[in-house]
């Protein structure tokens, strides 16, 4: 960058949702705790506006600043631990409540202790 003009640098704009991306994909990570849903949910929005900011910056990477790339690329880096976590937690709580819906982890562990005691 120190080798343009500075009438180039002056015309750059940032990637549109670049901050956007960056926001979601935190918010995905630190709300992941809620069931999952809410971060699966922001994680998958922000890797969607990330694949498209990231289109337009290979396109004209010139015609944009490079922090504003960095953030797109940090938000799309926190979206995908956010979908993962996510993702983790919501099949971590489907499991929990399968279990209580079955007569819960303790009968289910009593069952297994007297199957193993028969033998």
């Amino acid at each position: 960058m120190e080798n343009q003009p500075l009438d180039s640098m002056e015309n750059q704009k940032s990637l549109p949702n670049s901050t956007g991306v960056l926001v979601l994909g935190i918010l995905s990570i630190v709300l992941c705790c809620c069931y999952g849903v809410i971060g699966i949910i922001l994680g998958i929005i922000a890797l969607v506006l990330a694949n498209t900011a990231n289109k337009l910056y290979i396109t004209s990477p010139e015609s944009y600043t490079e922090s504003s790339y960095k953030n797109m690329k940090g938000g799309k880096i926190c979206a995908i631990v956010g979908l993962s976590l996510s993702s983790l937690y919501f099949v971590y709580a489907i499991v929990m409540i399968s279990l209580s819906i079955n007569g819960g982890l303790d009968d289910i562990l009593k069952e297994v202790i007297r199957e193993i005691g028969k033998h």
